[in-house]
């Protein structure tokens, strides 16, 4: 009889603390990053269901961030856009420890590619951009700042 009733209790601490470690890891990635080159900081944020990125700060050297625009892209609508602020990641959402699905938008060339987040460690973010398959593409470290 006091094991009827202690297993319903058992499973359900069980499935909470499953949700908990699920919802930890899903969440992980939230927060500033260093892009590779360390020239700037992107900040992910969780908006909805899916999982965005935008420029937080830019290396200026001298410059003023308003003078830094998207001139590379493609859509000579969005040329004079500032990069500041701008959302390069976009549309991403959390499977079996990879955030997928999405796309990052590359101001240096102008180009926009499908990509996929996986973390290394707390401290180390895999940033995988790539055209058609995702095994054919450039992966990149992004860091968290100090």
């Amino acid at each position: 009889m006091k094991t009827r009733q202690i297993a319903p209790v058992f499973i359900f601490f069980m499935m909470f603390g499953f949700q908990s470690a699920q919802a930890q890891s899903e969440g992980a990635i939230l927060g500033t990053w260093f892009n590779a080159e360390k020239s700037a900081k992107i900040e992910i944020l969780k908006s909805g269901s899916k999982y965005i990125g935008k420029i937080s700060w830019i290396e200026l050297k001298g410059r003023d961030p308003k003078t830094i625009l998207d001139s590379k892209n493609s859509n000579p609508s969005l040329q004079k856009r500032p990069i500041m602020g701008l959302t390069i990641l976009e549309n991403l959402s959390y499977k079996n420890g990879t955030w997928e699905g999405g796309k990052i938008y590359d101001p240096e060339s102008g180009k926009t590619y499908s990509c996929e987040l996986k973390l290394k460690n707390k401290e180390i973010l895999e940033v995988k951009g790539y055209l058609g398959f995702s095994w054919v593409g450039k992966t990149v470290e992004w860091t968290k700042p100090d």
